[in-house]
């Protein structure tokens, strides 16, 4: 196993060397152009968009187009979050996905105007030493949604399924037990009232790669850039088989997973934050703004693989200014089955005010298919700790009128 050093980068030649033998392993070079960004090529120089690979769309989402549709469900977002309030509710986002899939940027644009209290992101670090030996799930715990609050966790526990096991930072039979006792503990959460709701975000080889060198050239981004990160860059089919086991013992009717594909950021956030409004019927409720989740982005696992880790130079063609464009996505490839609710049925509200979901498992003991609702993956990294958005509060009334008045008004904290 390769040897890591926490917080520990090697110097910048022996990263870029990394780089260029990763993408000659895919056929690709890494080029740097005029404007100083370095860019993954095909062997004859042409620029790879990297990002179309597997994708079912020609095209990024226009970015006018974006920022519409995100205010509009950032409105929705802070209903729910105003309704969560009055019906002592609680929610449990988990963000899960390989590393630069997207997961901390999407967090940014669901929190953007929430109001702090009442909304939390906690980003655990590794066990401490104290921690080492206890029950893996315990830890936790103290961080779970209290009555009228949504927790979103930047990675979660199944940093145990996925970089643990897969880097050897825990024992095969700690894995096991985990594998065991993780859908249990996702039970007795919904049992006691929380709705835990599981996003994994998918994003292919090429586009991880591109995203990680685009990191290390930009000083403000190369934080993001760890040594487990390097160190898993080699490790692209053993993440895809820890992944897949993941998804086999942990895909239950109380708390299933959705995976975003997420090449196209802007598109992955959007659809995240529809799959969230999708499972509850809050107050003021704007069907219309909310929309329907887009199956060709976000379904169960089963409806939206990963492609096998193939060179995206295959199988393109050129545009009119010699770059390489993949050919479209055949529309027999994209699966026509309408993806289901991560709750399998609407979350009604209880005698008590508080969000339940009726679950239900189909005779194979996945989740039940129903209604398009979508989530994506996660990575271990992060701030340690708790980090709480904000310190102001304001009424959350006055912040629904002022987000969709006066569209030019930050309310960032």
């Amino acid at each position: 196993m390769t040897a890591v050093i926490a917080d520990q980068l090697p110097d910048a030649d022996t990263i870029c060397a990394q780089f260029a033998r990763l993408a000659a392993e895919l056929g690709l070079g890494v080029q740097r152009r005029k404007n100083g960004r370095a860019v993954l090529v095909a062997a004859d120089g042409a620029r790879i968009h990297s990002w179309r690979e597997d994708y079912p769309y020609p095209a990024r989402l226009d970015r006018k187009a974006y920022e519409t549709a995100k205010r509009q469900l950032q409105i929705e977002l802070l209903k729910l979050q105003r309704w969560v309030k009055s019906s002592g509710s609680r929610i449990l986002i988990l963000f899960e996905g390989r590393d630069a899939a997207g997961k901390g940027g999407t967090i940014r644009r669901f929190t953007e105007n929430l109001n702090p209290r009442g909304a939390r992101v906690v980003a655990l670090d590794k066990p401490a030493a104290h921690e080492q030996g206890d029950n893996y799930l315990r830890r936790y715990l103290p961080h779970m949604p209290a009555a009228g609050e949504i927790v979103m966790l930047d990675r979660s526990w199944y940093n145990r399924a996925g970089v643990e096991q897969v880097m050897g930072f825990c024992r095969p039979d700690e894995y096991e037990t985990f594998l065991d006792e993780a859908p249990d503990f996702e039970r007795k959460l919904t049992a006691d009232g929380v709705t835990a709701i599981k996003l994994w975000f998918s994003v292919t080889r090429a586009e991880q790669l591109q995203r990680f060198v685009s990191r290390h050239d930009n000083p403000v981004k190369r934080w993001k850039l760890s040594p487990i990160d390097l160190a898993s860059l080699d490790k692209w089919d053993e993440y895809t088989r820890a992944k897949e086991a993941m998804f086999r013992h942990t895909d239950v009717a109380e708390a299933p997973w959705t995976v975003i594909k997420s090449n196209d950021k802007k598109r992955a956030r959007l659809e995240a934050m529809r799959c969230v409004l999708s499972l509850f019927d809050y107050d003021c409720k704007d069907a219309k703004a909310v929309g329907q989740v887009d199956p060709l982005i976000a379904g169960a696992p089963g409806t939206l693989p990963e492609p096998a880790a193939a060179s995206p130079a295959a199988g393109t063609t050129r545009s009119a200014g010699g770059e390489r464009l993949p050919t479209a996505v055949p529309l027999s490839r994209i699966p026509d089955a309408v993806p289901r609710l991560a709750g399998s049925g609407e979350v009604a509200r209880s005698e008590g005010g508080r969000g339940v979901g009726s679950k239900a498992r189909s005779d194979t003991g996945s989740a039940a298919t129903a209604q398009p609702a979508h989530l994506v993956q996660g990575d271990p990294r992060g701030d340690p700790g708790i980090e709480r958005l904000g310190s102001a509060d304001g009424d959350l009334d006055d912040r629904v009128a002022l987000l969709r008045d006066e569209p030019g008004q930050s309310l960032a904290f």
